[in-house]
Order: structure tokens, then C-alpha cells, then sequence
């Protein structure tokens, strides 16, 4: 064997996350990386399986630059797909395991995935649509009925797993797709350098550590569990406990039993949590750091949090997909003077709130959010008109409504498209929501804007009460006139026995607005 000893001072300076993992197994290769179900992986264990899955993706015909689909809930395969496309140079493409086969066709075609990796309960779902059915290389996380088994590959210390970095033309990690509302979604690329920074940003602005025991819960297809928990946490070397889905008695459990110090989950988790009864028979004291974000947090909600785990730490997150996720963070010491703010911006972020000319407006006047940062996507694939659009002034728009006060701290009004226009005033649907959960019978609720022939747009309350508790729509309207202003107060309220949510646990106002409106 020759040894090759050219000067290559890019190899030498090369990072990628499969880098990032490798630094880590080098330093604590025993220590325990994952917990899936039954199986944990160190270390070493998670490094070496990673090496192999990418060794067979590329056995399989793929190349560096092609996109690989992969439509799956939450499991340690999972995981290793991810890792393997890394180390493969391949691009990672996560589907929503909840999208309809036209809905997952679209993005298989929209991305031009040479594979797709899916469960083998999904395949189903693939077989349906003919543009997932008709991609080159079929895949199954575990089990038989593709070209093979990811996980069997992963486990079978037989096979080759020796170091494996390439890398594509543009240093591509990720296609994520961003929810469509009205129209398709779009795919942000994201590269190997962006989440680099942006993992530097979680690490520092949410104080992650190598000690933590993180409880992974929400879906790794959604950035936010992904890129702002799992692999920071990879990084530094700490310990994640990963479960296919967020369900209350059994993240209960797990945090007592794995004496759990990091967990995170949108509003809607945390309100099921505080619901739930095993939240005070279980013993929850291990939680240092409480972390929530993905949706706006109701102050009353997040006042009930702070008082049932008065030792832990709370985090307020806010972003979104095509930043990495993660832009601005409100820090636990700073809670107490303004619970409902989202902070201020990460390490590698800068954030400026704009009027429709790109001015800044002053403090307390709202405005539209937009970013500077390294941690940005590349661009929508194959999308120019949404990319020009997007960065337009040469900063990115992110289509939140925000205001900042005197010391540039940011409150997050709305979407733009929840702000309501009613009878030709605008009304933050939070601030209505706000005001309704401080109503002892209300569960959740949810604000939006219906079509009305007097108002044009009507405040309209969609709620959900509380288990055995009883109100009458007449009751909620006079509690939120207490404390809004006459046009806010909702014209009509509507009772459900549920809101609906995506997987990730954001609430869907879009499929409110269409079966009400």
C-alpha cells in the first residue's frame, strides 16, 4: 500500500457533521450516545454504524450531490440514514411521516431523489404515488422489501466500516422542506458550513452541555428536534434518550426514569404534560433546562410550567426551518421580566425588524423580522423567484410580525398570514388567544379570522375546554372583553373536542380557517 503524503490543506481543514461525530466517538468512545427502545449505541458504536450505512448507500449506486429521501418516524435507523448521507456526501431530503402519497410525491419529485429510505408501515403510502414508487433505489430502515435494511446493515460488525467523508460540489447537508399553506412547500438547502454555525449558536444561546441527558421526542424529520437538540448534543458528547413520539405518559415515565436534565416541546406537548396525571405523581426533579418553542407560548400556560418545576430552567426558542432553526432565545434569568418575548438573537444571528421599505421601525411599532446569518439556507431548490423574493435587500424575510422594545428584545405579534383584519383594524390573533386562556374552563384555543359581510374578517375563538369543565360561548366573549379593547373581543366562538396539529405539534390554523370558514 502506497501512502499518499500530496499537500491537501482543504482536507485538513474539511468539517462536516460527520466530522463533528467522529472528534466526538475519538474522545469518549464508550460513552453512551443514543437509547432506542432497547438498543443504545456509544460512541464508537454510533461512529462505526454511521460509516457503514454510508459505505452501503454509496454500494448502492448513489454519488455525491444525489438527494435521498427519507419518510420515516423517529427511530435509531432514522438517525444513521441521516449520518450516513452525511458521510456519503449524499443530500439528506426528511418527509413528514403523516404526508399523503401526492403530498410525498411531490417532494420526491421536486427534489429529484435518486432514493427513498422508508418504514415498512409507510411503504404503502410509497406504492401509491408513482413518482415515490418510480425512484432508483428503494430503501427500509428495518426490515425486509428494499435493496436492504438499514439498520441490518448498521448492526452487522462484518461489514466495512472505515472512515468515509466525501462531500458534494456545494457542501449540501439537508433539503428541508418548509409547510405549504397556500401554496407548495419549498425546499431550503441547507449546507454542512450553515449548521456548523448553527450548531455553535444552540450550544452557546441554550446552554447545551456535555453532561446533559436529553429526552428526543418530537420528530426528526422537523429541524427543530434535529438540528438544534440531537446533533449539538452529538457533538458535545452527551447522552439522548430518542422515542418515536411525544406521548405523555411515556415521556413522564422516561424523565424519571433516565433522570432526564433537557427536554423540549412546542406549547401543545407541554399543555398535554401539565394535564396529564401522572405530571405530579411522577418524580420530574432530574429537569434542569425546560425548552419550548415551534409556536407562540401562552404566558398563562407557560406561568403554570414555571411554578410545577420551579428548580428547571425554561427556554423560549424561536426560528424557523430556513435559519437551521434557530434564531433568537429568551434566556431563564430574563423570563421574569418578560415572559412573553422570544429574546434576542443567537451567537450567529442578526435580526432587524423592518417596515415594507426595509427601515427599521422604532421600538415598539410592529414590523416585519428579517436575518443576517451565516446559519441561513443557500436557497429554495429549484425555486429562483421564491429565493430572490426571500432575501430581498439582501437580508432574509421571514413573514413574522414582531415589535422589539428599548433593550432589543423581541415579541413576536403573529404570522403574517394569522394577523386579522377586522372591520379595517389589524388584531393579533395571540393577544386574543392570550386573553381567553386565562379563563379557568379553557383547555386550548385557537384564534383566526373567518369571513363575515359586516366585518369582513371576524375574530373568531376556536376552544377546547378542559376536561369536565363547562362555558358558555356568551361567558368566554364577556372574560376576554375584560382585557381586550371592543374590536378584538371575538365575535363568535366555536367548541371542539380537539385543535388540529401536525406531527411536530404545530397547531394548523389553515385547517381551522377551511372547515369553519
Amino acid at each position: 500500500m502506497t501512502l499518499d503524503l500530496a499537500a491537501d490543506p482543504a482536507a485538513a481543514r474539511r468539517d462536516s457533521i460527520g466530522a463533528g461525530l467522529r472528534r466526538a466517538a475519538l474522545r469518549d468512545p464508550a460513552r453512551i450516545a443514543l437509547r432506542f427502545g432497547d438498543r443504545s449505541w456509544t460512541y464508537a458504536a454510533l461512529d462505526a454504524a454511521a460509516n457503514r450505512v454510508a459505505r452501503r448507500l454509496s454500494a448502492a449506486g448513489l454519488v455525491p450531490g444525489d438527494r435521498c429521501a427519507m419518510y420515516g418516524r423517529n427511530s435509531d435507523a432514522y438517525l444513521l440514514g441521516w449520518l450516513g448521507c452525511a458521510r456519503a456526501g449524499l443530500i439528506h431530503v426528511p418527509i413528514n411521516y403523516a404526508l399523503k402519497p401526492d403530498e410525498l410525491g411531490y417532494i420526491v419529485r421536486q427534489s429529484g431523489a435518486a432514493a427513498l429510505v422508508c418504514d415498512g408501515a409507510l411503504a404503502a403510502a410509497v406504492a401509491a404515488g408513482a413518482d415515490a414508487a418510480a425512484v432508483p433505489v428503494q430503501c427500509r430502515f428495518a426490515g425486509a422489501g428494499g435493496a436492504f435494511d438499514l439498520l441490518a446493515v448498521a448492526l452487522d460488525g462484518t461489514l466495512d466500516a472505515s472512515p468515509i467523508e466525501l462531500t458534494n460540489d456545494e457542501g449540501i447537508a439537508q433539503i428541508l422542506y418548509t409547510s405549504g399553506t397556500t401554496a407548495d412547500p419549498k425546499g431550503a438547502v441547507l449546507t454542512h458550513a450553515a449548521f456548523a454555525s448553527h450548531y455553535a449558536s444552540c450550544i452557546v444561546s441554550a446552554d447545551l452541555a456535555a453532561s446533559d441527558r436529553s429526552l428526543d421526542a418530537l420528530p426528526l424529520y422537523h429541524s427543530a428536534q434535529m438540528h438544534v437538540f440531537l446533533n449539538p448534543h452529538l457533538l458535545l458528547g452527551a447522552e439522548s434518550v430518542l422515542i418515536e413520539a411525544p406521548e405523555p405518559a411515556l415521556v413522564l415515565r422516561l424523565i424519571e426514569e433516565h433522570r432526564i436534565t433537557a427536554f423540549f416541546a412546542p406549547p401543545t406537548v407541554w399543555i398535554s404534560l401539565l394535564r396529564h396525571d401522572d405530571f405530579d405523581r411522577r418524580d420530574l426533579a432530574s429537569l434542569e433546562k425546560i425548552y419550548y418553542g415551534a409556536s407562540i407560548m401562552p404566558v398563562p400556560v407557560l406561568a403554570e410550567l414555571r411554578r410545577r418545576l420551579p428548580r428547571a430552567r425554561a427556554y423560549n426558542l424561536y426560528g424557523q426551518s430556513e435559519i437551521g432553526p434557530l434564531a433568537t432565545v429568551l434566556r431563564p434569568e430574563e423570563h421574569d421580566a418578560r415572559p412573553a418575548s422570544a429574546g434576542r438573537p443567537v451567537l450567529n444571528v442578526e435580526t432587524r425588524v423592518v417596515d415594507e421599505e426595509m427601515n427599521d421601525v422604532p421600538p415598539g411599532v410592529p414590523g416585519e423580522i428579517v436575518h443576517r446569518s451565516p446559519q441561513l439556507l443557500l436557497r429554495y431548490w429549484d425555486k429562483p423567484e421564491e429565493t430572490a423574493e426571500a432575501f430581498r435587500g439582501g437580508w432574509f424575510h421571514s413573514g413574522d410580525v414582531a415589535w422589539r422594545d428599548e433593550e432589543g428584545y423581541l415579541f413576536v405579534v403573529d404570522r403574517t398570514k394569522d394577523i386579522i383584519n377586522t372591520g379595517g383594524v389589524t388584531v393579533s390573533s395571540r393577544e386574543v388567544e392570550e386573553a381567553l386562556f386565562t379563563h379557568p374552563a379553557v383547555y386550548e384555543v385557537a384564534v383566526i379570522a373567518l369571513p363575515d359581510p359586516k366585518w369582513i374578517e371576524a375574530v373568531t375563538a376556536v376552544v377546547v375546554l378542559r376536561p369536565g369543565a363547562e362555558a358558555a360561548p356568551g361567558a368566554l366573549i364577556e372574560h376576554a372583553r375584560a382585557s381586550l379593547a371592543p374590536f378584538k373581543v371575538p365575535k363568535r366562538v366555536i367548541f371542539t373536542d380537539a385543535l388540529p396539529r401536525n406531527t411536530a405539534g404545530k397547531l394548523l390554523k389553515r385547517e381551522l380557517r377551511a372547515t369553519y370558514g
